[in-house]
């Protein structure tokens, strides 16, 4: 649609020259067909580096969507179910009653780990047997499925090395075999970034720091100080190049045939069935997140939230179980702590991904805004 191609490329025009945005790419696939292809600003401020529809950018935690859907992938082909206790193949994870844990429980944000401990450093988030031994070795904050805590660092570590244990094959590893060589994308949606691929990284700009969460509060007991900065990750060599399966490296447009294949629309490749892509999307649970302190909604190992219209209101009491009865849901997807997001839509067949190298506290506007623009033209059909 020449209508939405240019409205998109106007909005990111303006919010690079307004400053409000350093680098922009937007993609949109509509039933599998690409209806955008938006580029704007640059990638490294310090060379002037254009955006080209190539460049990677770090994308925080736009990357969970990829595990998770890598995940649900490996059910449909049979290779791991999601009732299986992680201690069925990962028997050293069994320690101090996280036996019954499952793998519905990590896609949940269920099972009871949100966090590492408190003097995690970079370098050993970057080493993936350390994490998985940490986590192996944790007693759970509560008995998994009671509650829902958004699981920033650990999902990725509970659900790869699960993955790992039950295929032989690393999270990257099998990314490639299951997803990104079959779409074509091997080189534009990624975890750990190859060394030769690391020049192609946009260069996150800097932003204000964070405010430090509450002391003793379940954030600040969640998320190691030295790691609370996970937007500034993106200009790290270490961290782009470590499998660190809650964040990811990728491309608009290999994010968005990523999500338009998991809807069914890539010729010649069914990843998931229209049953299990139902239930992907359903809103699973609804109330509060004892991590971060508000009521949330989340799908299937996803936020049913597209950047500019929220799924629905949330529930605004904490009682509720984290075994709630799923509920009609349409949108798939995840946001990044940096303003990225890649989301699908089964209802409207829509795939899209926003990716941004801009000072993280702009993040969100930016991709609310071209999502609402999205949004707008669809309605226009």
């Amino acid at each position: 649609m020449a209508d939405l191609q240019a409205e998109l490329q106007a909005a990111a025009d303006e919010m690079v020259a307004t400053s409000a945005e350093t680098g922009l790419q937007v993609a949109v696939h509509r039933y599998g067909q690409v209806i955008a292809d938006v580029t704007a600003g640059v990638a490294d401020l310090r060379t002037g580096a254009r955006v080209t529809p190539g460049t990677l950018f770090y994308a925080a935690s736009t990357g969970k969507g990829v595990t998770a859907s890598l995940a649900h992938v490996l059910a449909e082909r049979g290779d791991v179910r999601y009732d299986m206790r992680l201690a069925d193949v990962w028997p050293e994870f069994a320690a101090r009653g996280k036996e019954r844990t499952t793998l519905r429980h990590v896609l949940l944000h269920t099972a009871g780990l949100p966090g590492l401990p408190r003097q995690t450093t970079i370098d050993q988030l970057c080493d993936w047997d350390q994490m998985c031994a940490v986590l192996a070795g944790a007693e759970p904050w509560w008995e998994p499925g009671t509650r829902f805590g958004y699981h920033a660092l650990t999902f990725g570590f509970l659900l790869g090395e699960t993955l790992r244990r039950a295929t032989g094959r690393t999270v990257t590893e099998l990314l490639r075999e299951v997803l990104t060589a079959p779409l074509g994308i091997e080189d534009e949606v990624c975890f750990a970034v190859p060394p030769p691929l690391l020049p192609r990284v946009a260069r996150q700009a800097a932003g204000p720091e964070s405010p430090e969460p509450p002391e003793g509060s379940p954030l600040d007991r969640a998320m190691p100080p030295a790691l609370r900065d996970v937007a500034s990750f993106g200009n790290r060599a270490d961290v782009l190049t470590a499998d660190i399966p809650s964040l990811g490296t990728m491309t608009a447009r290999g994010a968005a045939r990523m999500y338009s294949a998991l809807l069914g629309h890539i010729d010649g490749i069914d990843l998931v069935s229209s049953q299990r892509r139902q239930a992907m999307a359903a809103v699973a649970f609804t109330g509060m997140d004892e991590v971060m302190g508000f009521p949330v909604s989340w799908a299937f190992g996803y936020s049913p939230d597209r950047p500019g219209r929220p799924a629905g209101a949330a529930a605004t009491g904490g009682g509720k179980s984290a075994s709630a009865r799923p509920r009609h849901g349409s949108t798939f997807g995840m946001v990044g702590a940096n303003g990225s997001a890649a989301y699908a839509d089964v209802e409207s067949g829509l795939a899209v991904a926003i990716m941004r190298n801009g000072p993280p506290a702009a993040g969100l506007t930016a991709a609310a805004r071209i999502d609402r623009l999205i949004a707008e033209t669809e309605g226009r059909r």
